[in-house]
C-alpha cells in the first residue's frame, strides 16, 4: 500500500487471499476428511492399547495361577514322601503298624483333594491362556484397522498437496479397509 491509498496486489497476494476467502471446496472436503480420520484413528488406537493392555493382564493371571498351581503339585509331592515313609515305618519291626497305616491312608486323601486343586489351577491358567491369546488377536485387528486410517490420513494429505482426485479416493479406499479391519475386530473375527 502506498501513501496515496492505492494498493496494487501481486499475484501470490491474490492467491493467498482467495485460499482464505475464496470457495476451495476441495481443501474444505480433504480438511474435514482428515479430521475424521484423525478422530476415528484414535478410537482405533485406543481400543488397539485397551485389548494389549487386557492381553497382559490375562497373561498375568494365567501365570499366578500356573504358580499356583506349581505350589499345589509341590505340597502334592511332599504328601507322597511323608506317606511313603509312612509305608517304609510299617516294615520296620516293632513299630505301630496301625499307626503308619492311618497315616499312608491320610495322606493319600491329602493327595486327592490336592491333586484335584492342583488340576483347577492349571485348567484356569489354560483359560487366562486362551483369553490372552484372543485379546492379542484382537489388539493385531485394531492396530491394523488405525494403520490403514494413517495411512489414509497421509493419502489425504498428498491429495490435498497434488490436489489429484484419485488420491482423495485412494484415501477414503484405505480408510474404509480401516473401517472393515475395525468392524472384525469389534466382532472378535
Amino acid at each position: 500500500m502506498s501513501g496515496t491509498g492505492f494498493h496494487v496486489h501481486g499475484p501470490h497476494d491474490h492467491e493467498v487471499e482467495h485460499a482464505a476467502h475464496g470457495g476451495d471446496s476441495f481443501s474444505s472436503q480433504i480438511a474435514v476428511m482428515t479430521a475424521v480420520f484423525a478422530t476415528v484413528g484414535a478410537l482405533f488406537g485406543y481400543m488397539a492399547g485397551d485389548t494389549q493392555n487386557r492381553a497382559a493382564l490375562y497373561k498375568n493371571n494365567a501365570a499366578i495361577k500356573k504358580t499356583e498351581a506349581s505350589n499345589q503339585w509341590n505340597y502334592y509331592q511332599s504328601k507322597s514322601s511323608k506317606q511313603n515313609l509312612s509305608e517304609l515305618a510299617m516294615a520296620l519291626p516293632g513299630v505301630e503298624v496301625e499307626k503308619y497305616k492311618a497315616e499312608v491312608e491320610r495322606y493319600k486323601k491329602e493327595k486327592n483333594d490336592i491333586k484335584t486343586d492342583a488340576e483347577k489351577l492349571e485348567k484356569a491358567s489354560a483359560d487366562w491362556d486362551e483369553q490372552a491369546e484372543q485379546q492379542m488377536h484382537l489388539h493385531h485387528r485394531w492396530a491394523q484397522a488405525m494403520t490403514a486410517v494413517q495411512i489414509a490420513i497421509s493419502l489425504a494429505a498428498i491429495a490435498l498437496l497434488t490436489r489429484k482426485k484419485w488420491l482423495e479416493y485412494g484415501s477414503i479406499g484405505v480408510a474404509g479397509v480401516g473401517g472393515l479391519l475395525a468392524v472384525l475386530a469389534a466382532m472378535h473375527i
